[in-house]
């Protein structure tokens, strides 16, 4: 496979172009028509149409970057088992879940997205729409690139329903290229909307192609996505058939050897260790190896270099993911003789910030995620200095070398007397995979996570996804070999007691593979829908759709794993971390249903205006089914 050199000038036009019908904030369910452009003049040959897609690939990037100090995508984590907000001394910071979401917040709180994935979304579905509606009326050269073109469409608008009927449930669907302003929406069943999105994700799978620029939708992604829009709707039987097509296919395949370069931090203090990171957990992670052709792993990636111009982004994986080791004023870390212990200045000895990044401990890592779940001393994922513990690192103050015994010496949590060393360790003190945050940032002396590629479908899912599938069907055989498979590759010893095996086992294997790749957040709420179909029992409980909010797997589980959510824990700013059942759904912005003069767009249970409900559409009209 080539590395895609992106083509974002003609693609960021469209986004702009578009933006006179996609419409945002308030009125972005109120389309206006094309206006400062015309679409006949652009919309006329191959190019014109991968503009739109490649728009499209610019929205599914975007939640995983940021310049900010929250990237969208925490948000699918610090709602879930595996980590809470972890900048606990803010009250702006949103830890207090069942205070601060709501339908009027969704949009409005400093550090709330929900409403940007909403806004996203259906952004991308109204780019994907103009494609579809317009493309059989283009006469290309190619029929097979015409094809591919809408094979991209139909992947971009069934992920983007993906997200949508996983994080909000029922949801208004648009299938046309909307040519006039439109008030009157309705919300369509959820099963409705992924029945269709699977319909089109088969065509998809026919028409896309693999072997496609790093960055570009494939064949392999689009039978991944089909792969969790057949479990979402509980057709298991298909989602083993696409997830073995791309499993068994001979294009992709596990990365089980060391490949392509071994990772060079920019710091000092690994090497001076004499730590080499050259296991192939590490090396498949390397920001370097991810694009490279040798990479058989990879099915859909989102793409930022250095080096590409106008298209540069950063991850922030550091800044976003670490904790907040290196404070100087409130809440930083102490020696045991009371000194301030760490820095984050460039000009010291131990120069940690290179070596390992600064971070503000947004995404806390719980301790069902930093500890818990790691059941084998081999696991390449928690290999130490591959997973980073705070007691790795040292005192590096520099103004203390002089006059402290501990300057050098390995962190402390605790003093001999049992006190702790910082008054706030929610913020400053967990343990993180250094292996998969750590990305090159050359244009700050505080490396926080720069321009690198990012895994958004890898192979290893596909076959958790499988697994899960066969766990559905009691096939647990079959299910702990496909966990198996990237147990055994991270230098785990294999499962051999199915007697033990179920989702559980699943989830923490997600959990241990998929840190900040997988949508945790999306994935949780698709499986507490399983349980609600199937009525499979799962830790003495069953549960059902019609009381999905106030009893689902969704909170059962994170409730159980998550130590902070509803344990009474208090944050600095005064906040108790909390979750109710009825956040398995995020709520609607208030704004969007607002703006809906002549229909009604339902809310979910839980939240204000759900009394207003009405039947959610059955089907989807044939002038909406493009």
């Amino acid at each position: 496979m080539k590395t895609i050199v992106v083509k974002l000038s003609l693609a960021l036009f469209f986004i702009y172009s578009l933006v006179g019908f996609a419409g945002c904030g308030a009125d972005f369910l109120e389309p206006k028509p094309l206006s400062f452009f015309s679409p006949n003049n652009v919309f006329h040959d191959a190019e014109g149409f991968m503009s739109v897609i490649r728009a499209c690939d610019e929205k599914v990037r975007s939640e995983f970057y940021t310049n900010g100090d929250r990237s969208f995508f925490a948000d699918e984590y610090i709602y879930s088992d595996v980590a809470v907000e972890g900048l606990s001394d803010q009250a702006s910071c949103i830890q207090d879940i069942i205070q601060k979401i709501t339908p009027s917040a969704a949009l409005n709180i400093e550090n709330c997205r929900i409403g940007w994935f909403w806004q996203s979304a259906y952004q991308r579905i109204k780019y994907t729409n103009v494609v579809l509606s317009r493309i059989d009326d283009v006469e290309l050269s190619d029929e097979k690139e015409k094809n591919k073109i809408k094979g991209m469409a139909y992947f971009h608008r069934a992920y983007a329903y993906y997200r949508l009927v996983n994080l909000f449930g029922d949801v208004p669907f648009l299938g046309q290229e909307l040519t006039e302003p439109k008030v009157d929406y309705a919300s369509t069943k959820r099963d409705v909307i992924l029945r269709k999105m699977k319909k089109d994700m088969e065509l998809a799978v026919q028409w896309c192609t693999d072997g496609m620029d790093r960055g570009d939708v494939t064949k392999g992604a689009c039978l991944h996505l089909l792969t969790k829009i057949n479990l979402a709707l509980g057709e298991f039987d298909d989602a083993i058939s696409s997830a073995s097509a791309l499993i068994d296919g001979g294009v992709y395949s596990l990365m089980t050897e060391p490949f392509g370069s071994i990772p060079e931090e920019e710091g000092p203090f690994l090497r001076d260790l004499g730590v080499v990171r050259d296991d192939v957990v590490s090396q498949l992670h390397w920001q370097e190896n991810k694009a490279i052709a040798e990479n058989k792993e990879v099915l859909y990636m989102a793409v930022s270099r250095e080096d590409l111009t106008g298209s540069r982004v950063n991850t922030y994986s550091m800044r976003l993911c670490l904790p907040w080791w290196s404070r100087t004023a409130a809440n930083q870390l102490y020696t045991p003789d009371g000194k301030r212990g760490m820095s984050d200045g460039a000009d010291n000895e131990f120069d940690l910030v290179k070596t390992f990044g600064r971070g503000i401990g947004r995404v806390r890592g719980t301790k069902y995620h930093t500890q818990d779940i790691w059941d084998d001393a081999n696991d390449l994922r928690h290999k130490k200095y591959n997973w980073m513990e705070m007691e790795y690192m040292v005192y590096n103050n520099p103004d203390i070398k002089e006059d402290s015994p501990y300057y050098g010496q390995p962190l402390r949590k605790f003093n001999d007397d049992g006190s702790v060393l910082t008054s706030d360790s929610i913020n400053c003190w967990y343990g993180w995979p250094h292996y998969k945050l750590y990305t090159l940032d050359p244009r700050t002396p505080q490396a926080r996570g720069g321009a690198a590629d990012w895994y958004i479908f890898r192979l290893a899912e596909t076959y958790l996804l499988r697994a899960e599938a066969y766990w559905w069907k009691n096939q647990l055989s079959e299910a702990m070999s496909d966990v198996n498979a990237v147990r055994t590759r991270a230098k785990c010893l294999p499962y051999t007691n199915t007697a033990g095996f179920n989702i559980g086992t699943i989830l923490d294997e997600r959990a241990r593979e998929l840190f900040y790749e997988e949508p945790r957040r999306t994935e949780l709420t698709r499986i507490a829908f399983i349980f609600a179909k199937t009525g499979k029992e799962f830790n003495g409980q069953s549960y059902s759709l019609n009381n999905i909010g106030t009893k689902n797997f969704y909170f059962d589980w994170v409730n159980e794993k998550n130590d902070f959510y509803n344990k009474g824990i208090k944050s600095n700013s005064g906040q108790f971390y909390t979750l109710g059942t009825w956040h398995i759904l995020w709520p609607v912005p208030q704004t969007t249903i607002s703006a809906n003069t002549k229909g009604i767009i339902n809310q979910n249970y839980g939240y204000a205006g759900y009394e207003n409900n009405i039947e959610p559409l059955g089907e989807i009209p044939p002038e909406e089914d493009n």
